[in-house]
């Protein structure tokens, strides 16, 4: 019984350091939460001013620029998705995984290869226990990106994109993030960056619409020229900001789980151990009471 006892204290000690861990954690995450939110609320204006300017030199120059040609049969389409560096993030890392093993399954049945670009050492890690092939990774600043990284990322897929394919580009450019709905709900989601495709903020004309006279200055294909990369790059900073922000909510949200249980697991320890000392204590007594009648009956 005694033996017992020691074990239920171990156990009921490690469990509260555990938790100790998990709670400074969840408040770690809560406190980061607020300004990834706030990051990643900044950067949207400037990415969707941004894509309205885009279309609307995309729309009324009718430039053939290489950025926006579409390949009538694409082959090798490129996947970046966002993992996390660390774990305890809950399902947060699995989830785009998930998503793009779906996306890949999609690909491969159009007859399409997909070439993989992974940010965090999860992603990494999963594609190495695979064994498969990735053209480029990084790792290191998923949960606190910076614009730098964005501007590494973005010039290397468009520098890939504007390879031929024979030369190991890409047809194609598609983003796996997770957006940030709430602090209890994240979604993975797949968004094509290139060829092209942003309409947002651009109006269909009609035939009694007028239709606005656009100048540009110098020329539409050096404007175009400048905007695409930073389009390209503004969309990846959007991208690593709404998964940084979902990371450190889905990271909070399975810490508190976390918390919770070793909470409630300690107080079922105690309870046993509670148990396991009244029943030692009864023992001793009955061990007493019966040497002591023993002794009386001697006498």
């Amino acid at each position: 019984m005694g033996a017992s006892l020691r074990e239920l204290r171990q156990r009921r000690q490690s469990v509260m350091a555990t938790k100790k861990i998990t709670r400074a954690m969840e408040l770690i995450a809560s406190s980061r939460i607020v300004k990834a939110q706030q990051a990643a609320a900044r950067a949207l204006p400037f990415t969707r001013e941004l894509n309205r300017a885009v279309s609307a030199v995309a729309e009324y120059s009718r430039l053939d620029h290489p950025l926006t040609n579409h390949h009538e049969n694409p082959k090798r389409v490129a996947i970046f998705f966002i993992t996390s560096d660390r774990g305890m993030n809950g399902a947060y890392s699995s989830n785009v995984i998930k998503a793009v093993s779906r996306f890949v399954q999609r690909l491969r049945e159009e007859g399409k290869e997909p070439v993989r670009y992974v940010v965090g050492r999860k992603g990494i890690g999963y594609t190495q226990f695979r064994g498969l092939p990735v053209e480029a990774s990084w790792e290191g600043f998923s949960d606190s990106p910076t614009y730098d990284d964005a501007i590494e990322i973005g010039d290397r897929l468009v520098a890939d994109f504007l390879r031929p394919t024979e030369e190991g580009g890409v047809d194609e450019i598609w983003a796996v993030y997770t957006r940030m709905e709430s602090m209890i709900s994240q979604t993975a989601r797949v968004r094509r960056v290139l060829p092209l495709e942003v309409v947002e903020g651009v109006k269909d004309i009609g035939d009694h619409d007028l239709v606005p006279e656009y100048w540009f200055e110098p020329d539409p294909e050096t404007v175009l020229d400048r905007l695409l990369p930073v389009y390209v790059r503004s969309r990846i900073w959007f991208y690593l900001l709404q998964s940084a922000a979902s990371q450190l909510a889905s990271q909070q949200r399975a810490m508190k789980s976390a918390t919770d249980n070793a909470q409630q697991l300690i107080e079922r320890l105690t309870r046993e151990a509670n148990q396991a000392r009244q029943a030692e204590i009864t023992q001793e007594i009955s061990e007493i009471v019966g040497g002591a009648s023993a002794l009386a009956e001697q006498e």
